[in-house]
């Protein structure tokens, strides 16, 4: 009996310590921030249809969202793998704070294009109402887990953190650059976009299927996943036309923490 016991609790130690060699804590990393030209043009959202955004998005009414009613939004997703393409795409994926009827928009993400014959990957943040910056020395790769939360903090500020799961790094952006003044705080929101040069939204890149998970947001001091009691949540296609749908999101799944974006074309 007691060798059998002596068995097992070396047997428990070693479990132990393989877990615990397992488990690396994240470790925060400093990046650089440079400025980036994206549009600040977030496309126009009518009858559950966009320009350039597929997704979620949760506020207190669809017709008339209490302002400063959000405080915290966040999501997870994996880096997709895009299918080559003789044209290039572009296409980003982000959790934010407004955009969805409000003109002021605090958003962070990850890019992902597909320009002369590859793939390029990397993260960037947008503050009202100045234009994007990169976050340069980032890791975004094909595969990764990536999560990324907006936190309004007080005072004009919010707090944005990047995720590398897979890479067990984080960044947050330095606060000099994630203060605003009149920021509405009407909705929360889950995307993929079709990034815009200014002027027009660009062809969207295959992507194929992009899947959020962990979304949560906090909303009226409440939090809760995109479908909480508490408030309303509203899906939107992105629309080439009426008919003509370059990506759809999916029914919101794993207790309305979860979706998944498919690409149909450019």
């Amino acid at each position: 009996m007691k060798k059998v016991l002596v068995g097992s609790f070396l047997l428990m130690l070693v479990s132990i310590s393989l877990a615990a060699a397992a488990y690396t804590p994240l470790r925060q990393i400093d990046c650089r921030i440079a400025p980036h030209q994206r549009s600040k043009v977030t496309g126009s959202l009518a009858e559950t249809q966009s320009s350039n955004w597929s997704g979620y998005a949760a506020l207190t009414d669809i017709a008339k969202p209490k302002a400063h009613s959000v405080s915290n939004v966040s999501g997870t997703w994996v880096v997709p793998t895009l299918k080559s393409e003789k044209n290039n795409g572009f296409s980003s994926i982000w959790v934010g704070i407004d955009g969805y009827g409000s003109p002021t928009v605090e958003q962070i993400g990850t890019e992902h294009d597909w320009a002369d014959g590859k793939q390029n990957d990397y993260a960037w943040f947008e503050m009202f109402p100045k234009s994007s910056y990169q976050i340069v020395g980032f890791p975004v790769n094909p595969g990764d887990s990536i999560g990324a939360e907006v936190k309004y903090e007080g005072n004009d500020t919010f707090k944005m953190t990047l995720t590398n799961y897979t890479q067990k790094v984080y960044t947050v952006v330095p606060s000099s650059y994630t203060k605003a003044k009149d920021t509405k705080r009407l909705s929360a929101e889950w995307v993929v976009e079709a990034p815009s040069d200014g002027t027009k939204v660009l062809p969207l890149a295959d992507f194929d299927k992009v899947g959020f998970t962990d979304c949560l947001a906090t909303i009226g001091g409440k939090t809760g996943a995109i479908n909480d009691a508490n408030w309303k949540e509203d899906d939107f296609q992105m629309a080439a036309s009426k008919s003509t749908f370059k990506a759809t999101p999916s029914e919101l799944t794993n207790g309305g923490k979860g979706f998944t974006v498919t690409w149909n074309h450019e």
